[in-house]
Protein backbone atom coordinates (compact mmCIF):
# COMPACT_ATOMS: atom_id res chain seq x y z
CA UNK A 1 0.00 0.00 0.00
CA UNK A 2 0.76 3.73 -0.63
CA UNK A 3 0.18 6.66 1.23
CA UNK A 4 0.14 10.18 -0.17
CA UNK A 5 -0.96 13.04 2.10
CA UNK A 6 -0.60 16.61 0.91
CA UNK A 7 -3.17 19.32 -0.03
CA UNK A 8 -4.30 21.03 -3.55
CA UNK A 9 -3.75 24.34 -4.34
CA UNK A 10 -6.22 26.84 -4.89
CA UNK A 11 -5.27 27.47 -7.92
CA UNK A 12 -4.25 23.45 -9.05
CA UNK A 13 -5.67 22.44 -12.81
CA UNK A 14 -4.30 19.05 -12.75
CA UNK A 15 -2.04 16.37 -11.01
CA UNK A 16 -0.65 13.19 -11.30
CA UNK A 17 0.89 9.94 -9.24
CA UNK A 18 2.16 7.50 -11.81
CA UNK A 19 3.45 4.41 -10.75
CA UNK A 20 6.80 3.63 -13.36
CA UNK A 21 8.21 1.10 -14.47
CA UNK A 22 11.48 2.95 -15.12
CA UNK A 23 12.56 6.38 -14.46
CA UNK A 24 14.21 7.47 -17.80
CA UNK A 25 13.45 10.46 -19.69
CA UNK A 26 14.23 8.74 -23.19
CA UNK A 27 12.62 6.60 -24.01
CA UNK A 28 9.56 7.49 -21.59
CA UNK A 29 9.35 4.73 -19.16
CA UNK A 30 6.14 2.88 -19.15
CA UNK A 31 3.23 3.35 -16.71
CA UNK A 32 1.16 0.46 -14.97
CA UNK A 33 -0.93 2.91 -13.14
CA UNK A 34 -2.02 6.36 -14.56
CA UNK A 35 -4.09 8.25 -11.24
CA UNK A 36 -4.54 12.04 -12.89
CA UNK A 37 -7.38 14.54 -11.06
CA UNK A 38 -8.16 17.08 -12.85
CA UNK A 39 -9.77 20.65 -11.82
CA UNK A 40 -9.61 23.01 -14.55
CA UNK A 41 -12.34 21.29 -16.74
CA UNK A 42 -16.32 22.14 -16.18
CA UNK A 43 -16.89 18.76 -14.20
CA UNK A 44 -13.70 17.95 -12.56
CA UNK A 45 -12.72 14.11 -12.84
CA UNK A 46 -9.84 11.49 -12.12
CA UNK A 47 -8.65 9.56 -15.30
CA UNK A 48 -6.50 6.11 -14.83
CA UNK A 49 -4.89 4.90 -17.58
CA UNK A 50 -1.57 2.97 -18.73
CA UNK A 51 1.32 3.86 -20.73
CA UNK A 52 2.58 0.88 -22.71
CA UNK A 53 4.93 0.79 -24.96
CA UNK A 54 4.73 5.04 -25.91
CA UNK A 55 1.30 4.70 -26.45
CA UNK A 56 -1.59 5.43 -23.86
CA UNK A 57 -4.60 2.26 -23.77
CA UNK A 58 -8.13 3.56 -23.39
CA UNK A 59 -8.77 5.51 -20.27
CA UNK A 60 -11.43 5.25 -17.19
CA UNK A 61 -13.10 8.15 -15.97
CA UNK A 62 -14.42 8.70 -12.86
CA UNK A 63 -16.62 12.22 -12.07
CA UNK A 64 -17.34 13.64 -8.87
CA UNK A 65 -13.89 14.50 -7.94
CA UNK A 66 -13.16 13.73 -3.83
CA UNK A 67 -10.52 15.87 -3.85
CA UNK A 68 -11.22 20.20 -3.66
CA UNK A 69 -9.13 23.03 -3.92
CA UNK A 70 -7.37 23.75 -0.94
CA UNK A 71 -7.77 21.47 0.69
CA UNK A 72 -5.53 18.75 2.37
CA UNK A 73 -5.99 14.82 1.70
CA UNK A 74 -5.38 11.31 2.76
CA UNK A 75 -5.06 9.14 -0.63
CA UNK A 76 -4.09 5.30 0.02
CA UNK A 77 -3.51 2.99 -2.85
CA UNK A 78 -3.98 -0.29 -1.84
CA UNK A 79 -2.85 -3.17 -4.58
CA UNK A 80 -4.53 -6.30 -4.56
CA UNK A 81 -3.87 -9.28 -7.27
CA UNK A 82 -6.02 -7.84 -10.12
CA UNK A 83 -6.07 -4.22 -9.65
CA UNK A 84 -5.86 -1.16 -7.40
CA UNK A 85 -8.18 0.28 -5.04
CA UNK A 86 -8.29 3.79 -3.99
CA UNK A 87 -9.49 5.35 -1.52
CA UNK A 88 -9.53 9.67 -0.77
CA UNK A 89 -9.64 11.14 3.09
CA UNK A 90 -11.17 6.94 4.38
CA UNK A 91 -13.71 6.97 1.31
CA UNK A 92 -13.86 4.18 -1.39
CA UNK A 93 -13.25 6.25 -4.56
CA UNK A 94 -12.12 3.87 -7.53
CA UNK A 95 -10.59 0.68 -8.40
CA UNK A 96 -8.60 0.07 -11.67
CA UNK A 97 -7.58 -3.29 -13.41
CA UNK A 98 -3.99 -3.62 -13.91
CA UNK A 99 -2.85 -3.96 -17.89
CA UNK A 100 0.72 -4.23 -17.16
CA UNK A 101 2.46 -6.97 -14.45
CA UNK A 102 2.25 -4.71 -11.51
CA UNK A 103 5.70 -6.33 -10.39
CA UNK A 104 7.43 -4.17 -13.42
CA UNK A 105 6.74 -0.91 -11.41
CA UNK A 106 9.65 0.56 -9.75
CA UNK A 107 9.41 3.74 -9.73
CA UNK A 108 6.82 6.42 -8.16
CA UNK A 109 6.48 9.82 -10.04
CA UNK A 110 4.31 12.74 -8.64
CA UNK A 111 3.68 15.63 -10.73
CA UNK A 112 1.40 18.71 -11.41
CA UNK A 113 -0.04 21.11 -9.09
CA UNK A 114 0.05 19.57 -5.85
CA UNK A 115 1.69 19.80 -1.89
CA UNK A 116 2.98 16.99 -0.62
CA UNK A 117 3.47 16.48 2.88
CA UNK A 118 4.54 12.40 3.40
CA UNK A 119 4.75 9.84 1.20
CA UNK A 120 4.70 6.58 3.04
CA UNK A 121 4.96 2.92 1.74
CA UNK A 122 3.66 -0.15 3.89
CA UNK A 123 5.18 -3.65 2.73
CA UNK A 124 3.04 -5.50 6.07
CA UNK A 125 -0.31 -6.33 5.16
CA UNK A 126 -3.08 -3.38 6.75
CA UNK A 127 -6.00 -5.36 7.05
CA UNK A 128 -7.70 -6.71 10.10
CA UNK A 129 -8.73 -10.45 10.16
CA UNK A 130 -12.34 -10.50 9.46
CA UNK A 131 -12.34 -6.41 8.98
CA UNK A 132 -13.23 -4.00 5.75
CA UNK A 133 -11.48 -3.76 3.01
CA UNK A 134 -9.93 -0.62 3.35
CA UNK A 135 -8.32 -0.04 7.17
CA UNK A 136 -9.94 0.88 9.78
CA UNK A 137 -8.14 4.00 10.46
CA UNK A 138 -9.21 8.15 11.46
CA UNK A 139 -6.28 10.15 10.43
CA UNK A 140 -6.01 13.01 11.94
CA UNK A 141 -6.69 15.69 8.57
CA UNK A 142 -5.54 18.89 9.31
CA UNK A 143 -7.25 22.36 7.87
CA UNK A 144 -3.54 23.74 8.59
CA UNK A 145 -0.38 22.02 8.65
CA UNK A 146 0.33 23.45 12.42
CA UNK A 147 -1.10 21.66 15.65
CA UNK A 148 -0.64 23.31 18.65
CA UNK A 149 0.85 21.05 21.09
CA UNK A 150 0.44 19.46 23.84
CA UNK A 151 -2.26 17.45 22.32
CA UNK A 152 -4.02 15.17 22.79
CA UNK A 153 -5.45 12.23 20.14
CA UNK A 154 -7.64 9.35 20.48
CA UNK A 155 -7.51 5.82 18.73
CA UNK A 156 -11.11 5.17 18.70
CA UNK A 157 -10.65 1.35 17.25
CA UNK A 158 -7.13 1.01 20.03
CA UNK A 159 -4.18 -1.01 18.65
CA UNK A 160 -3.52 -3.81 16.96
CA UNK A 161 -0.84 -6.18 15.48
CA UNK A 162 0.16 -4.76 12.24
CA UNK A 163 -0.68 -1.19 13.11
CA UNK A 164 1.27 2.04 12.19
CA UNK A 165 1.59 5.37 14.30
CA UNK A 166 3.66 7.90 12.78
CA UNK A 167 3.96 11.23 14.32
CA UNK A 168 5.89 14.54 12.23
CA UNK A 169 6.79 17.45 13.61
CA UNK A 170 8.65 20.75 13.52
CA UNK A 171 11.49 20.86 15.77
CA UNK A 172 11.42 24.79 16.89
CA UNK A 173 14.61 27.07 16.85
CA UNK A 174 15.47 26.57 20.46
CA UNK A 175 14.74 23.41 20.99
CA UNK A 176 14.51 21.67 24.76
CA UNK A 177 12.97 18.39 24.57
CA UNK A 178 9.37 16.46 23.43
CA UNK A 179 8.12 13.58 24.53
CA UNK A 180 5.48 11.17 23.01
CA UNK A 181 3.27 9.19 25.40
CA UNK A 182 0.59 6.23 24.57
CA UNK A 183 -1.83 5.80 27.10
CA UNK A 184 -4.47 3.66 28.34
CA UNK A 185 -7.93 3.88 29.26
CA UNK A 186 -7.66 4.88 32.58
CA UNK A 187 -4.93 7.69 31.46
CA UNK A 188 -1.55 5.61 33.03
CA UNK A 189 0.90 6.28 30.56
CA UNK A 190 2.50 2.92 30.37
CA UNK A 191 5.55 4.19 28.16
CA UNK A 192 7.16 7.45 27.19
CA UNK A 193 9.70 8.66 24.18
CA UNK A 194 12.16 11.44 25.61
CA UNK A 195 13.83 13.32 23.32
CA UNK A 196 16.19 15.91 25.36
CA UNK A 197 18.39 18.38 23.10
CA UNK A 198 20.23 19.50 25.97
CA UNK A 199 22.28 16.26 25.99
CA UNK A 200 21.05 15.04 22.71
CA UNK A 201 19.84 11.69 24.07
CA UNK A 202 16.77 9.42 23.65
CA UNK A 203 15.18 7.42 26.76
CA UNK A 204 12.31 5.46 27.32
CA UNK A 205 10.68 6.34 30.84
CA UNK A 206 8.79 4.51 32.09
CA UNK A 207 5.68 5.57 34.26
CA UNK A 208 7.61 5.83 37.57
CA UNK A 209 9.94 7.76 35.71
CA UNK A 210 12.61 5.29 35.43
CA UNK A 211 14.76 6.46 32.15
CA UNK A 212 16.71 3.60 29.70
CA UNK A 213 18.73 5.55 27.42
CA UNK A 214 18.42 4.68 23.61
CA UNK A 215 21.68 3.47 22.20
CA UNK A 216 20.75 5.47 19.17
CA UNK A 217 21.48 8.39 16.46
CA UNK A 218 19.91 11.60 17.40
CA UNK A 219 18.52 12.94 14.44
CA UNK A 220 16.22 15.50 15.19
CA UNK A 221 18.13 19.16 14.53
CA UNK A 222 16.42 22.41 15.36
CA UNK A 223 14.62 24.26 12.30
CA UNK A 224 14.12 20.37 10.55
CA UNK A 225 11.14 18.55 9.79
CA UNK A 226 11.41 15.18 11.63
CA UNK A 227 9.37 11.65 11.36
CA UNK A 228 9.02 8.99 14.15
CA UNK A 229 7.15 5.66 13.57
CA UNK A 230 6.49 2.48 14.80
CA UNK A 231 9.18 -0.12 14.51
CA UNK A 232 8.22 -3.81 15.00
CA UNK A 233 10.86 -3.85 18.23
CA UNK A 234 8.49 -0.86 19.10
CA UNK A 235 5.64 -2.75 19.09
CA UNK A 236 6.76 -5.50 21.41
CA UNK A 237 6.95 -3.29 23.80
CA UNK A 238 3.67 -1.11 22.97
CA UNK A 239 1.21 -3.99 22.49
CA UNK A 240 -1.88 -4.21 24.51
CA UNK A 241 -1.95 0.19 24.96
CA UNK A 242 -5.07 1.11 23.79
CA UNK A 243 -6.85 4.31 23.90
CA UNK A 244 -5.25 7.67 23.11
CA UNK A 245 -2.05 8.84 21.64
CA UNK A 246 -0.59 12.37 23.16
CA UNK A 247 2.33 14.46 22.31
CA UNK A 248 3.82 16.70 24.96
CA UNK A 249 5.96 19.55 24.46
CA UNK A 250 8.36 21.43 26.80
CA UNK A 251 9.63 24.36 24.17
CA UNK A 252 10.87 21.77 21.51
CA UNK A 253 8.25 21.21 18.83
CA UNK A 254 5.93 24.00 16.99
CA UNK A 255 3.94 21.44 15.30
CA UNK A 256 2.95 17.43 14.90
CA UNK A 257 0.54 15.23 13.11
CA UNK A 258 -0.10 11.85 15.89
CA UNK A 259 -2.01 9.25 13.43
CA UNK A 260 -3.59 6.13 13.33
CA UNK A 261 -3.21 6.30 9.22
CA UNK A 262 -1.11 3.28 7.94
CA UNK A 263 2.09 5.66 6.51
CA UNK A 264 4.01 2.87 6.85
CA UNK A 265 7.99 1.62 5.78
CA UNK A 266 10.47 4.70 6.32
CA UNK A 267 12.65 5.33 3.61
CA UNK A 268 14.90 6.93 5.94
CA UNK A 269 14.68 8.42 9.55
CA UNK A 270 15.48 7.38 13.07
CA UNK A 271 15.45 3.76 14.14
CA UNK A 272 14.69 3.32 17.76
CA UNK A 273 15.34 0.20 19.13
CA UNK A 274 13.54 -0.93 22.52
CA UNK A 275 14.93 -2.12 25.69
CA UNK A 276 15.63 -5.84 26.12
CA UNK A 277 14.19 -5.51 29.68
CA UNK A 278 10.94 -3.44 31.16
CA UNK A 279 11.11 -0.31 32.38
Amino acid sequence: MVVLQGAVPLNARRFQVDFQCGCSLHPRPDIAIHFNPRFHTTKPHVICNTLRGGHWQAEARWPHLALQKGASFLILFLFGNEEMKVSVNGQHFLHYRYQLPLSRVDTLGIYGDILVTAVGFLNISPFVEGGSEYPVGHPFLLKSPSLEVPCSRALPQGLWPGQVIIVRGLVLPEPKDFTLSLLDEAAHVPVTLRASFTDRTLAWVSRWGRKKLILAPFLFYPQRFFEVGRSQCAWSLLGGVQSRIRIRETGGVSGGQGSQCPLGERRSGLGIPCPETPL
